[in-house]
């Protein structure tokens, strides 16, 4: 049988237990709502609440735990969704890497085929220019 001052003490307890319940649930709240981490950290400075306090409430504990669970997935899933694009850059640029030493080879055909038309060219123009030298000099010694 418990003394009447026990059972005030204990109603008292029951009664502080529920208040620091009530804030850390609220601070998960908040923190869930702001974005931010949520662990016994973050949640013992947001409600004012010690650590060991959310630890030995299982009530609490596990809503952190299960917070913290959500908060690694989510960077995971960011960091593989940075590596897929990551990888998808790499293949683009491979692929334009690609095209840039196949536009290089195309170049130097051209350049190639430029280089021998200006041959042709100028041969023709060499021999046009020596044909009408030659006109020009039959034309002035009479003939």
């Amino acid at each position: 049988m418990l003394m009447p001052n026990q059972s005030g003490l204990q109603r008292s307890n029951a009664e502080r237990a529920k208040e620091a319940r009530e804030k850390a649930l609220q601070a998960i709240t908040r923190l869930k709502a702001e974005n931010q981490q949520v662990n016994f950290s973050t949640v013992s400075k947001e409600s004012g609440l010690s650590r060991c306090f959310l630890y030995r409430n299982t009530e609490i504990k596990s809503l952190i735990e299960e917070q913290r669970k959500c908060d690694v997935s989510d960077e995971i899933n960011r960091r593989a969704h940075f590596d897929k694009t990551s990888k998808s850059k790499d293949v683009i640029i491979a692929a334009k890497d690609k095209r840039i030493a196949k536009l290089e080879v195309e170049i130097r055909r051209l350049k190639a085929e430029v280089a021998t038309l200006r041959g042709i060219v100028y041969a023709r123009n060499k021999t046009t220019a020596d044909t009408c030298s030659r006109r020009e000099e039959s034309n002035n010694t009479g003939g």
